[in-house]
């Protein structure tokens, strides 16, 4: 009598396409079932933002994802299995799947953040219902949800404590290793969505680009072995790391990170093995660091819920924010988000960031200080543009990384803001970044460069748009009157979550 075909499992890919350290997909193949990993691409993610008009995933993050689904195919196909893609929302395409395949089960990676939760429980309702079994595994993080010291409810409300309590108490786990053979999938693999079906151009080259980011494991991979092994750059990475213009300043690793193409534990194991085998320093230390921020703001993320995405953040800081509403706000906005503030940091890290996707760390911090702490712009405008630009963008770092500068995330420590000009000089004294991305400054010297409302003749670039210190000095007394209190005695412990402050739609706004 022959043997009965093995039972189908689905896996359900989204931040995680790779095969390389993917808990979900080893503990599947385990149970010796037909595994058929499947991807959805879901309309929702390509929408246009009510507020500001751009899409939800812009161009060049769309492209990156294509291109990251094309290289998982090409490497499920390498060893003899496939991918499923499939455009339409999860929660009508997997029950659909399952039931087309007679799937008894279907793993995935557990999101944390409101929307993402919101279809995985639409869609394990969905499956329950049809007897299909739902398996979520943590795997997202260096540090490993079941090894924290504490319970994630317990999070330390400052960073440090946080980092200390792990680099003592918890061993990091290794990286998995990829499956060597896949099985066959027994259905049609689908084919990719184009960018033009996805409602997006194809963004034109910029020839200032000096860093092409390819979506992709092998390509993720190929840029940890080429930055951290072949240009040596780890031995100094804490010295270089704010760096704004050179592309292997930083390891760049974020896009594929973000996707889930290079795991976290990936790069781990290869900075202890470069620790051993070539130098252990500050410098090798501090990209584990970094690896440790994008965790906290993970865990951030669960245990703050809707107030991540809410005005006051988790402090529930009751701060007049000035929005769309507001008179001048727009214009205001649009000077922002074009790159024509006038404020010659701010306006290139902007303009670099609608050419290619990207914006170093150093310049993401100035330009959302301008917005929210100078302007006094609700700074969840900033982190929207943030999510339809960035390539790499993660809902948990992004969101998390703007509360803290608005002076609304954890760690609050009063009323801060960057200082533009300063800060210019400080990482950029040379202006090599501003006159690199802005043609009407390159032939000024640094110090006009940083300040070209000062050269004469004048040069064709904006005045600056305001008083940065007055305006500053505005919000402050703004900030203060919001706190009730010198902003060493702001308010720390997370409030109660807003209503309505979901993200998505015009409800994060």
């Amino acid at each position: 009598m022959p043997a009965s075909p093995p039972t189908p499992i689905l896996l359900w890919l989204r931040n995680d396409l790779r095969l390389h350290d993917h808990e979900p997909l080893l503990a599947a193949l385990a149970t010796h079932a037909s595994v058929i990993p499947v991807y959805c691409v879901d309309p929702r993610h390509f929408v246009a933002d009510d507020a500001l008009a751009v899409p939800k995933t812009g161009p060049f993050r769309a492209r990156f994802l294509l291109e990251s689904l094309a290289d998982l195919r090409a490497s499920c196909r390498a060893l003899g299995g496939d991918l499923v893609v499939r455009v339409g929302e999860p929660e009508v395409v997997l029950p659909a799947l399952a039931r087309e395949l007679g799937a008894t089960a279907m793993h995935f990676h557990a999101e944390v953040t409101s929307e993402e939760l919101a279809v995985e429980q639409a869609v394990t309702r969905a499956l329950a219902t049809i007897g299909v079994r739902c398996r979520a595994y943590a795997g997202h993080t260096l540090v490993h949800r079941d090894d924290l010291p504490f319970d994630v409810r317990e999070l330390p409300e400052v960073f440090t404590r946080f980092r200390n309590r792990v680099e003592r108490d918890v061993p990091i786990r290794e990286a998995l290793p990829a499956p060597a053979t896949l099985p066959s999938v027994p259905c049609d693999a689908g084919a990719l969505p184009t960018l033009a079906a996805l409602g997006l151009q194809d963004p034109e080259p910029d020839p200032r680009t000096r860093f092409t980011f390819v979506g992709g494991e092998r390509a993720g991979l190929e840029r940890l072995s080429a930055w951290m092994w072949r240009e040596d750059r780890l031995r100094t990475y804490k010295q270089t790391r704010n760096g704004l213009l050179s592309p292997n300043d930083s390891s760049r690793f974020s896009a594929w990170l973000a996707f889930g193409c290079l795991s976290p534990r990936r790069i781990h194991d290869e900075v202890r093995r470069y620790e051993r085998t070539r130098v252990r320093n500050e410098d090798t230390h501090w990209l584990v660091v970094e690896l440790l921020w994008r965790d906290y703001f993970r865990f951030v993320a669960e245990t703050a819920g809707p107030r991540l995405f809410a005005a006051g953040g988790v402090q529930g800081l009751r701060f007049p924010w000035r929005t769309l509403r507001d008179r001048g706000v727009r214009e205001e906005l649009a000077r922002w988000t074009s790159g024509t503030t006038g404020f010659p940091l701010v306006d290139a890290a902007m303009r670099e960031l609608t050419a290619t996707g990207f914006m170093s760390n150093r310049a993401r911090q100035n330009v959302a200080s301008f917005l929210a702490r100078v302007l006094g712009i609700d700074w969840r405008l900033g982190a929207a543009w943030f999510e339809s630009w960035l390539l790499d963008y993660d809902v948990s770092s992004n969101w998390g990384n703007w509360m803290y500068v608005a002076g609304v995330g954890n760690d609050a420590r009063g009323f801060r803001f960057f200082n533009v000009y300063k800060q210019a000089q400080d990482y950029d004294p040379d202006a090599a970044f501003i006159r690199h991305w802005l043609p009407a400054l390159a032939a000024l010297p640094p110090h006009l460069a940083h300040r070209p409302e000062q050269a004469s003749p004048r040069v064709d670039h904006p005045a600056p748009m305001v008083d940065m210190f007055r305006a500053a000095r505005e919000s402050e007394q703004r900030y203060l009157r919001a706190v009730g209190a010198s902003p060493t005695d702001a308010p720390r412990s997370p409030a109660p979550p807003a209503p309505g402050s979901r993200r998505g739609g015009s409800s994060r706004r």
